[in-house]
Order: structure tokens, then C-alpha cells, then sequence
């Protein structure tokens, strides 16, 4: 039941916060673009032009909701990582991977209750604990998942995170490659979450089908015989 909690965390705030996202991008009089905009242009508090990285003219209705989604988004992930230890191995390369994810949770934390036009720095590095720490916990999970796991989805796992790092690393140079800097920055921020999302389903489906396909119990004198 621990574990089923962990990976429902996982599940929940993964796919709230893609609701909370179209809720909130559909409130903009002006159209949000995947492309042009941010992920954090969503949250920001007032209505302003911007000029870094790209010029843009943010005003989002629905900042709070944003905001309070990645704040959720953030608790659930790091509940995930503490209640799902029997999908990790033990040793310390799990314990540095689970470490890292956390920090990645906590990084959503801090990008909502830090704007990025209210508390720039603070939610800078929040940006960068989920790009960078959470980033390098996803390519290293490949090698710190339970055993039961098979090859082909560690190999994804890992490629998930190199993918990702490679992304940001393109992203702060201002490198899109036809994607945009919003683009980008998704290549960059979502690997995370999709494998969240991928990783919990996978987990509730698993963990339900062996409880289904297990042999009952036996009892008392019916025990004994056998």
C-alpha cells in the first residue's frame, strides 16, 4: 500500500499539473505559445513586457493557480520518491538518485512561491533543481531501479535524462533548433515528468496484476496438510 501511494503521488501530480497548465493558458487574452513562451511566464504576477531571454508580453489571469499547481506538483513528486523505495535498489547510487529527484521537487516548490517577476533569484534555482539536479537524477535512475525493472525501460530512463540535459544545456545558449525557447525549455523540463508519469502508471498496473495473479493463501489446517 506504501508503494501504491507513492507512484498514485506520482500519477496526481504529474497530471494536475498538465490541467492546471491548459486552464491556465487558456485565460491569456493574448495566446500563450508552447513555443514562445515559458513555463514560468504562467505563473508570474503582473502584466509586463519581457525582454530576456526573448521579448514577450506576459499577463497571466491565472497565475495563482499555476503557481499553486507547481507548488503540489513539487510535494508529490518528493512523496513519490520517499514512498516508493521498493522500486529502487538499495545502495548509495539509489539514495543519490532518490536525493536528486527530491531536489527536483523541491524546485517546482520554490517556482511557485517565488514568481519569476517577483523573486527572480530564488526561483532561478528553482529552475535549476529540477533542470540540473533533477535532470542528472533521471539519467542516473536507469541504473538505480529494482532489479525487477527491465533492461529496455532503464535504457529509456537514462536516455529520458541525457535528452533532457542536453536540452537545457542548448536552452541557455539560446540554441532552440526550430523549437522555440519555449520548446526547448519543455524538451528540457518535461522528460522529468513524463517518466513520473510513465513510471507510477507502470508501478499501479504492475503491483495490481501480481496481486491478481498471486495464489491464495492457506490457512490454519489446509496449511498444515500441505
Amino acid at each position: 500500500m506504501k508503494t501504491r501511494i507513492g507512484y498514485a503521488a506520482w500519477v496526481a501530480g504529474v497530471a494536475q499539473f498538465f490541467v492546471a497548465h491548459v486552464i491556465v493558458e487558456s485565460a491569456w487574452a493574448r495566446p500563450y505559445s508552447w513555443a514562445r513562451n515559458n513555463i514560468s511566464d504562467l505563473g508570474n504576477a503582473h502584466c509586463a513586457m519581457q525582454s530576456e531571454p526573448e521579448p514577450r508580453y506576459i499577463c497571466s489571469p491565472e497565475h495563482g493557480l499555476m503557481n499553486a499547481s507547481f507548488i503540489t506538483l513539487g510535494v508529490l513528486l518528493a512523496i513519490g520518491v520517499f514512498f516508493t523505495g521498493a522500486a529502487w535498489r538499495r545502495g548509495a547510487t539509489a539514495l543519490v538518485v532518490r536525493g536528486l529527484l527530491v531536489c527536483a521537487g523541491v524546485g517546482f516548490v520554490l517556482a511557485g512561491l517565488a514568481p519569476a517577476d517577483v523573486h527572480e533569484n530564488q526561483h532561478v534555482l528553482g529552475a535549476l533543481l529540477i533542470m540540473v539536479m533533477g535532470n542528472i537524477g533521471l539519467g542516473l535512475a536507469g541504473v538505480g531501479l529494482a532489479d525487477d525493472v527491465r533492461g529496455p525501460l532503464r535504457w529509456a530512463t537514462s536516455l529520458l535524462g541525457v535528452t533532457a540535459i542536453m536540452a537545457f544545456g542548448l536552452f541557455l545558449f539560446h540554441r532552440y533548433l526550430g523549437l522555440g525557447m519555449g520548446g526547448m525549455e519543455r524538451v528540457a523540463a518535461f522528460p522529468l515528468l513524463a517518466w513520473a508519469l510513465a513510471a507510477g502508471v507502470r508501478g499501479l498496473f504492475h503491483k495490481a496484476a501480481r496481486t491478481q495473479d498471486a495464489p491464495p493463501r492457506r490457512h490454519g489446517a489446509q496449511a498444515a496438510r500441505s
